[in-house]
C-alpha cells in the first residue's frame, strides 16, 4: 500500500471520531514508520510492507474506537510544551490555557511566590506556570499516584527545578503551608452528563463531581481560604454553565473580588476570587 493511499484510507476511517481525521491519520502513520510528516508529502509513492500495515492497523483501530490521540502517541501539547500523558491523567485541553494566562497575569515576573496547583493530573498547569515564573515555588497536588508519576516525569523534563509533586486529597497534604496563589482544574462534570460517553477512556474521578458537578469546587471554596495569604487569589476552571453557581459558592465562604473569565471560544471558563482578611 502506498503512503498516500494509506493516509486516504485512514482519514476515511477516522471521520466519525476525530475533528481532524487527516491530521490524526498522518501523525499515526508517521509514528508507525518513524518518520517526520514532511516525509509523507515528499514520498507519497513509498509503499508499506505487511508488518508495517499491521502496526498501522493496530493504532488506527484504537483511534477509531475513540481512544484519544494523546494516549496513543503518549504526548499532548499544552502551553507550547509537549507533556507526557497516560490514561491515569486527563488530556490537557486548549481551554485550560486561559487559567495559566490568568495566573501569569497575577504573578509579578520577578516574584518569589508560593503557588499551589490542586488536582494537577499531568502537571501541565503547574509546569506551565513554573516555566514562566522561575523564581516561584510551585506545589502540584493530586490524589492519584498514577497521575503524579506522570507529573513528576513531566516536571523532571520540562520544569526548571521549581515544581514539587505531593500526593493527597485536595488541601490535606499542604494545610500547614501558606500560598500566594491557588489554581485548580478540578472535576466539574455532572454525573450522568451525556458528554461522558465520549470521555470514557479518561479517568472518571478527574471528570465527575457529583450530581451537579460542583462537589470538588465546594471543597476548594471552603478549604482554600485557610492556606492563602491575605489578598491571595484562587482561580478555578469550571463548566461553561456553572459560573453563577461557582460565584455563589465562593461568596458564601467569604471570598471577594469574584470574577469570571471567558476562554478563547467566549465561554465562561475560569472564576477568580480573593481571600479577604479573617
Amino acid at each position: 500500500m502506498r503512503l498516500d493511499a494509506a493516509i486516504a484510507e485512514a482519514t476515511d476511517r477516522l471521520r466519525d471520531v476525530s475533528e481532524s481525521p487527516r491530521l490524526d491519520a498522518e501523525i499515526l502513520l508517521c509514528r508507525t514508520i518513524n518518520m517526520p510528516r514532511a516525509y509523507l508529502f515528499a514520498h507519497p509513492e513509498d509503499t508499506l510492507d505487511d508488518l508495517t500495515i499491521d502496526r498501522l492497523e493496530d493504532v488506527l483501530g484504537r483511534r477509531a474506537s475513540g481512544v484519544p490521540m494523546a494516549y496513543i502517541i503518549g504526548i499532548k501539547e499544552f502551553w507550547s510544551h509537549e507533556f507526557a500523558v497516560t490514561p491515569a491523567t486527563l488530556v490537557p485541553r486548549p481551554e485550560t490555557e486561559i487559567l495559566v494566562n490568568l495566573a501569569l497575569c497575577d504573578i509579578p515576573r520577578e516574584a518569589e511566590w508560593r503557588i499551589l496547583d490542586l488536582g494537577t493530573g499531568s502537571g501541565a498547569i503547574a509546569i506551565a506556570i513554573a516555566c514562566e515564573r522561575r523564581l516561584c515555588d510551585v506545589a502540584a497536588v493530586d490524589i492519584s499516584e498514577g497521575a503524579l508519576t506522570v507529573a513528576r516525569e513531566n516536571a523532571r523534563l520540562l520544569a526548571p527545578g521549581n515544581v514539587s509533586c505531593v500526593q493527597g486529597n485536595w488541601t490535606e497534604p499542604v494545610r500547614d503551608r501558606q500560598f500566594d496563589l491557588v489554581v485548580s482544574n478540578p472535576p466539574y462534570v455532572r454525573a450522568g452528563d451525556p458528554a461522558l460517553a465520549k470521555l470514557h477512556y479518561e479517568p472518571q474521578s478527574a471528570l465527575i463531581a457529583g450530581e451537579d458537578g460542583l462537589d470538588a469546587i465546594r471543597v476548594l471554596a471552603a478549604d482554600c481560604v485557610d492556606i492563602l495569604v491575605e489578598g491571595g487569589a484562587l482561580m478555578i476552571e469550571h463548566g461553561a454553565d456553572q459560573a453563577d453557581d461557582v460565584a455563589a459558592l465562593l461568596s458564601r465562604h467569604g471570598w471577594t473580588d469574584i470574577a469570571c473569565h471567558n476562554d478563547l471560544a467566549g465561554l465562561p471558563r475560569v472564576t477568580a476570587a480573593r481571600r479577604s482578611g479573617k
